[in-house]
């Protein structure tokens, strides 16, 4: 019997093998792909997401590829999305700091290889995961994210890229799925309606 191919979205490593432990157990079809909060300055998937997914053949599909915008910019220039989200302001303002390390080193390997940011970012996440998801509103955005597919960056690139990173807290959805969290304001729920 052929079954649906599944994909979840922003759970813990423990949360998907009980998901897939139950599925199997019951003869239901299992999660094949996770699509997580993943990029160069928010990596805290790699702790136990991605060595369940390699174990288990799982696709890792992650979201905010460019940490919204963060990633494709030097630090100090702006955008509109830089300036009015307030929710990837939440996700990423807490460690500017420490990640403005990082967005040096992505602008760097650019200036090497005559690439974009975008470009650099993208192809190291091209390095960890199988598919990641890249938001595009313009022309140049998808042509980046095209070109990223062909930049090899060597063992040495990706070291670093990877050096200045230090452990993160969770941030946005995932800091949000807990029962500790459960009574809390979320941020998707500022403008819903009151029972």
């Amino acid at each position: 019997m052929e079954y649906a191919k599944l994909g979840i979205a922003n759970c813990y490593a423990w949360q998907l093998a009980k998901a897939n432990s139950l599925a199997e157990k019951e003869g239901f079809a299992k999660f094949i792909s996770v699509q997580n909060h993943y990029n160069l300055l928010f990596r805290e998937e790699e702790r136990e997401m991605a060595a369940l997914c390699a174990e288990d053949n799982i696709a890792m599909t992650p979201y905010s590829a460019l940490a919204s915008g963060r990633l494709s910019r030097k630090p100090g220039e702006t955008s509109k999305r830089l300036a009015e989200d307030s929710y990837a302001k939440l996700k990423y303002d807490g460690m500017a700091a420490e990640d403005e390390k990082i967005i040096l080193r992505v602008a760097e390997l650019a200036d090497k290889y005559d690439a974009s940011m975008t470009e650099i970012s993208l192809a190291w996440l091209l390095t960890k995961v199988t598919a990641p998801v890249a938001g595009a509103t313009k022309l140049h955005h998808i042509e980046g994210a095209a070109k990223a597919t062909e930049l090899k960056l060597t063992d040495e690139d990706v070291d670093y890229l990877e050096a200045p990173y230090v452990p993160h807290p969770l941030v946005g959805v995932m800091a949000q799925n807990t029962k500790g969290a459960k009574e809390d304001n979320q941020v998707w729920m500022k403008n819903a309606p009151k029972d």
